[in-house]
Formats: C-alpha cells, sequence, structure tokens
C-alpha cells in the first residue's frame, strides 16, 4: 500500500494497478472509464451498478473531474 497516494476523495493512484492511472479507491475501476461511461450516455445508478461501485464512487470521479476542469488555465492563442 506504499505506492497509493490518495489524490481526492475516492480516488487514487498507485504505480502498481493501471500503470499508476487514477481508479476509484479498492478498486481497479479506471476513473477514466467511468467519465466515459456518462459521456456515452450512462446514468450514475447504471454505470455505478456496471462496474460495481456505488453511486457516491460514481459522483466522486464527477467531482474531481470538475475540480480538475476549474483549476485549468486556457489560454487564448
Amino acid at each position: 500500500m506504499a505506492n497509493v497516494k490518495e489524490i481526492a476523495p475516492r480516488i487514487v493512484v498507485d504505480a502498481d494497478v493501471h500503470f499508476g492511472k487514477a481508479v476509484i479507491k479498492g478498486t481497479r475501476v479506471p476513473i477514466e472509464v467511468i467519465l466515459e461511461q456518462l459521456a456515452l450516455g450512462g446514468s450514475v445508478a447504471e454505470v455505478a451498478d456496471e462496474y460495481a461501485v456505488t453511486v457516491d464512487d460514481v459522483l466522486a470521479v464527477l467531482k474531481y473531474a470538475h475540480d480538475v476542469i476549474a483549476s485549468e488555465q486556457v489560454r487564448a492563442v
């Protein structure tokens, strides 16, 4: 567990899991998969059920994505 770093509530990275990509804590489910399924039209409940995570886990992924985008600085070219 020494390689595990919590980057947000319910979101961790572990160098030994999915090449260090962010996953839902306690699972091997990458957050990018959750976001993709939501973007493709899956409901929060459907995605949670499909990947055996909780609705709160899926909502934590959305919150993390929001925080990343909100802190992004876009500069006009």
